[in-house]
C-alpha cells in the first residue's frame, strides 16, 4: 500500500510491516485510524482471501492489497479491525486459519473494536487481558478473556482498542511502543488529534440509560449473532 506522506524521523527506521484483516462488514474507521496513525511509518498490507473490494458496514469499499496466501511470513503488527461482520468473520474458518497461522509470528497481535471477538475466536487472546466496544464486553468475557474496561489495553504483546474511535488512541500507543513517545507525538501533531466533542456522550455512564438503550436495542441482533458464534465454537455467551 503506497503511503500518502512519510515522517522523516532521526536515525534509522526500517519501515514496520503491518498485516491489516479485511472482512465484509468491517467498520472503516476502526481501520483507517490506526493506519492513519502507523502508516507513515510502515508498510500496510491490507489483507483478503482475494483482491476483490470489501465492502464496509457503512457502504464504503476497500481494495485489498494483497490475499491471505500473499501475506508476509513475519509481520511486526498482526490487526484485526470490528465491524457489524464480526459474527460472519469469528465463523469464517479461512480467516481463522489465517490467524492462527501468522499470530505466533507476528511480533504484536492487535485489535480495535469487536476485532478483538475475532482475535478470541481464533484462540489468539485467552490468557490475555484485552478490550472490545462497551456494548460486546460480555461477549469477549465469555470467549474465555479478561475484559477491562480501557481506551487501550497492552498485555505484553496483545494490544487491543476500544470502540471505533479508540483505535487513533491504540495508533498511538502502539507507534510509541515502536517507535518511542517522540514519534507518537509528531504523528498527533501531524494529525491534529485533539478531541474536543461537541456532546458528553461518548459512554454508556456519559449517556445515560435512555441513549444506552436505544444504542444496545439497535445492536441487538448483531449481539443474537454473536451469541450463536460463540456457542458454535463451544463457548457459552451469558
Amino acid at each position: 500500500m503506497k503511503e500518502a506522506y512519510e515522517l522523516k524521523l532521526p536515525g534509522p527506521q526500517p519501515l514496520l510491516q503491518i498485516g491489516m484483516v479485511l472482512y465484509p462488514g468491517l467498520t472503516a474507521l476502526d481501520l483507517i485510524g490506526p493506519q492513519s496513525v502507523l502508516g507513515p511509518h510502515a508498510t500496510t498490507h491490507l489483507l483478503w482471501k482475494t483482491r476483490a473490494l470489501v465492502t464496509s458496514d457503512s457502504g464504503v469499499s476497500i481494495q485489498p492489497t494483497a490475499t491471505f496466501g500473499d501475506c508476509p511470513d513475519n509481520l511486526d503488527i498482526l490487526f484485526v479491525p470490528g465491524g457489524l461482520g464480526t459474527s460472519d468473520a469469528m465463523a469464517d474458518e479461512e480467516i481463522l486459519a489465517f490467524l492462527r497461522d501468522r499470530g505466533p509470528r507476528s511480533r504484536y497481535v492487535t485489535s480495535v473494536c469487536t476485532g478483538s471477538l475475532i482475535l478470541a475466536a481464533a484462540g489468539l487472546m485467552q490468557g490475555y487481558k484485552a478490550t472490545t466496544h462497551w456494548a460486546t464486553r460480555h461477549i469477549l468475557e465469555a470467549l474465555g478473556v479478561e475484559c477491562v474496561r480501557a481506551r487501550v489495553v497492552v498485555d505484553r504483546n496483545r494490544i487491543s482498542g476500544g470502540g471505533v474511535t479508540a483505535g487513533i488512541d491504540f495508533g498511538l500507543a502502539l507507534l510509541a511502543l515502536l517507535r518511542g513517545d517522540d514519534a507518537a507525538k509528531l504523528t498527533q501533531l501531524m494529525l491534529e488529534y485533539d478531541p474536543a466533542p461537541p456532546f458528553n456522550a461518548g459512554t454508556p455512564e456519559a449517556a445515560g440509560p435512555e441513549l444506552t438503550r436505544l444504542v444496545l436495542s439497535a445492536l441487538e441482533p448483531d449481539d443474537r449473532k454473536m451469541r450463536k458464534v460463540a456457542a458454535e465454537i463451544g463457548i457459552s455467551a451469558s
